[in-house]
C-alpha cells in the first residue's frame, strides 16, 4: 500500500472539505432565510472566478486588489439579483423559487461560455511559491489560503446565526415570513443579504480552486457536487455543513486512492460522493444534524 499518497489524499481531502463545507453552508444560508434550494449556486462559483480572472489578466491588477474588488462586486451582484429576479417570487410557491434558480443556472452558463469562451484559462501567479512543503507533504499555497480562509468564514457563520439580530431575523423569516414580517423583520432586508453572502463566499471559494485547476464551465459542477454534502449534513445546519464537507472531501479522495490501487473503475472521485448521497437518503433524510419535521394529521 502506498502509505505516502494516502496521506497525501487525506490532506488533500480535508482542504478540499473545507471548501465544500463553505459552500454548503451558503447552501443553508439561503435555505433557512428563504426555505429554497439555490440550484445557481454552482454558478456563482464561476461568475467570482471569471471576474477574478478578468480583473488580473485583462486589467493587470495585483491580487491584493482585484480580490477584494471581485468580492465587492459579488455582494452588489447577489443583491441585485435578489432584488430583480427573486424579490416578485415572494410568496409564490417553492417549487416555482426554485425553478427560477434552475434557470438562472442555465443562464449564466451560457452567459459566462459567450463571453470567455469554453477553455480553461490559468490564474496567474499569485504566490511567490506555488506549493508548500509541510511535514513532507506538497500543498498548494491556495488550498492553505483556503483553508484559513474557510475557518475563519465558518466561525463568522456559527456566530452569524447564533447572536447577530440578522441572523435571528433569517431564522425566524425561514419560519414563517409572514409571522416575521408582523414582528416587524424586514423580508426583503434578510433576502437580500442572504443573497449577497452566499454570493461572496462562493466567489472566494471560486477563485481559490479557480488558482488551483483553471476557470471553466466545470466550474459550476462544484456547486453540483456539495450538495450530498448539504444532505449529509443536514439542509439547515452550519455545525452539519462542516461535517459533511469534511466527510465528502475526504470519501472522494479515499475512493480515489482504493481505486487506484485496487478497484480500477475509473472516475471514483467524482461520483463516489452521488453514491453517498443515494445511501443517505435511503437511511437518514434529514441528515446528521438537519431538524425532522413532525406533520400532524
Amino acid at each position: 500500500m502506498n502509505y505516502e499518497l494516502l496521506t497525501q489524499l487525506l490532506v488533500n481531502g480535508v482542504i478540499v472539505g473545507t471548501l465544500y463545507g463553505v459552500v454548503a453552508m451558503c447552501f443553508v444560508l439561503i435555505y433557512k432565510s428563504t426555505q429554497i434550494v439555490n440550484f445557481a449556486q454552482g454558478e456563482f462559483l464561476l461568475i467570482g472566478a471569471w471576474t477574478c480572472w478578468a480583473l488580473l489578466v485583462k486589467f493587470e491588477l495585483p491580487f491584493y486588489v482585484g480580490f477584494p474588488i471581485t468580492l465587492a462586486f459579488m455582494v452588489v451582484f447577489g443583491i441585485v439579483l435578489q432584488m430583480v429576479v427573486l424579490r416578485p417570487m415572494i410568496g409564490e410557491p417553492i417549487i416555482s423559487v426554485i425553478m427560477v434558480t434552475i434557470g438562472l443556472s442555465m443562464f449564466f452558463q451560457s452567459l459566462m461560455s459567450w463571453m470567455f469562451g469554453g477553455y480553461a484559462k490559468s490564474f496567474p501567479q499569485v504566490f511567490e511559491t506555488e506549493s508548500m512543503n509541510i511535514l513532507g507533504l506538497q500543498v498548494q499555497t491556495a488550498y492553505i489560503m483556503s483553508l484559513v480562509s474557510s475557518v475563519v468564514i465558518m466561525i463568522a457563520f456559527y456566530y452569524f446565526f447564533k447572536y447577530s439580530k440578522m441572523g435571528l431575523a433569517m431564522r425566524a423569516t425561514a419560519f414563517d415570513q409572514q409571522v416575521a414580517q408582523s414582528l416587524g423583520i424586514s423580508v426583503k432586508r434578510v433576502f437580500a443579504a442572504s443573497w449577497a453572502i452566499s454570493a461572496l463566499v462562493s466567489a472566494m471559494a471560486g477563485v481559490v480552486v479557480g488558482m488551483v485547476n483553471g476557470v471553466s464551465s466545470a466550474l459550476s459542477f462544484f456547486g453540483i457536487k456539495v450538495f450530498p454534502v448539504v444532505i449529509l449534513g443536514g439542509l439547515d445546519s452550519i455545525i452539519g455543513a462542516i461535517v459533511g464537507g469534511l466527510i465528502i472531501g475526504v470519501l472522494e479522495n479515499l475512493a480515489e486512492f482504493f481505486d487506484s490501487q485496487w478497484l480500477h473503475l475509473g472516475n471514483m472521485y467524482t461520483i463516489a460522493p452521488f453514491y453517498a448521497l443515494v445511501i443517505i437518503l435511503m437511511i437518514k433524510p434529514y441528515g446528521l444534524f438537519g431538524t425532522k419535521d413532525i406533520e400532524r394529521i
